[in-house]
């Protein structure tokens, strides 16, 4: 298929590119590169692809002519980015969403792939959920995605195949690495100080999947029927890998040697816990399958971590951290409040 990947130069987007490419499709990425400067060392160098610089909200028609599929990562990535500016979240991760989508369908592309969120789910207590829970998002960052799924849902017909995958939460090494989400900060905590330090008092759930997972599912997307898929929401991840944070951080201990865990000062239970079962997507799309667990994905981070020679600098920089680099961004005059490149 010719593939528009959104989002190509980020965390997920550098992991995915060249196994999209290794499944024989042609790929073209979209980006404003918000995040070329967070190369990380330890891995390969990201793949180079022909790029559409374009802000998701100003893409065109013609754009994404002679598309067969977009695939939608671009976004405001995590809970507090988003909330730096929650009005800019929903213009980009909702109404960009849409946008995008939109101008798709009228491009003729068949398939349209949104990366949405196990975040949707938000504060859904210990029991195990599916794709037919309630959502209930406790941050903008979830509730933007759960706006775009039900906007985007609205363009489903006979020619256009929308369809959402909702990831659990991303781990893993990548060529535009991220220390701001829950396993490869603990394992980068762990490695740079010795220490294993909670934010939260460690109780709730958390699903947890590989990047390169997240991108073998929306491969196993691009060739599932669509009759199957359309309109249809996809948790991503693996049942068996749903953990408290506490359980993380004691993979984490076991991986990492002579570090303790240690709960933060003031840290109290986070209002984000969710439980998720993820057989939908292995019933639908068979030949997706998730590789990595808590310690497999745990050792491959230390072991990164440790060759490339990471620092304490580097954990406590600003360079592995989205809301860190916007922000160093904005105050260098590279973005407007509006998050649009300036000239």
């Amino acid at each position: 298929m010719r593939v528009l990947l959104t989002g190509h130069q980020g965390y997920i987007g550098t992991v995915m590119a060249p196994l999209l490419q290794a499944a024989g499709h042609v790929v073209t990425g979209l980006d404003t590169g918000f995040y070329t400067g967070c190369t990380y060392p330890g891995a390969p160098a990201p793949v180079e692809l022909p790029n559409i610089a374009r802000d998701v909200r100003d893409v065109t028609v013609e754009d994404l002519r002679g598309f067969d599929a977009v695939i939608h990562l671009a976004a405001l990535s995590n809970d507090p980015l988003a909330d730096l500016n929650p009005d800019i979240s929903y213009d980009i991760n909702h109404r960009g969403s849409v946008h995008i989508a939109e101008m798709a369908k009228a491009a003729g592309v068949e398939r349209f792939l949104l990366a949405s969120s196990c975040s949707n789910y938000g504060s859904a207590g210990d029991a195990v959920i599916d794709e037919t829970a309630a959502l209930q998002p406790v941050t903008a960052y979830g509730k933007s995605k759960v706006l775009a799924e039900r906007d985007i849902l609205l363009l489903k017909d006979v020619r256009f195949c929308p369809a959402f995958l909702r990831p659990a939460t991303a781990y893993g090494v990548s060529p535009r690495l991220r220390l701001d989400i829950v396993l490869n900060n603990l394992v980068a905590c762990a490695v740079t100080t010795g220490l294993i330090v909670l934010q939260s008092d460690g109780t709730p759930w958390r699903p947890i999947v590989h990047a390169a997972d997240i991108s073998r599912a929306f491969i196993a997307a691009l060739n599932a029927d669509p009759a199957k898929i359309a309109g249809e929401a996809f948790n991503v991840g693996r049942s068996d890998q749903n953990y408290q944070v506490i359980e993380i951080a004691e993979a984490v201990a076991q991986t990492v040697p002579g570090c303790r865990i240690e709960i933060a000062l003031g840290a109290g239970p986070d209002t984000r816990s969710y439980r998720v079962n993820f057989d939908k997507i292995a019933r639908v799309m068979p030949d997706f399958e998730a590789k990595f667990d808590v310690l497999t994905g745990a050792r491959e981070l230390y072991e990164s971590f440790t060759a490339a020679g990471l620092t304490k600098a580097d954990f406590d920089g600003i360079r592995y951290k989205r809301t860190g680099t916007v922000k160093g961004l904005l105050a260098d005059g590279v973005l407007d409040a509006g998050l649009r490149r300036v000239g």
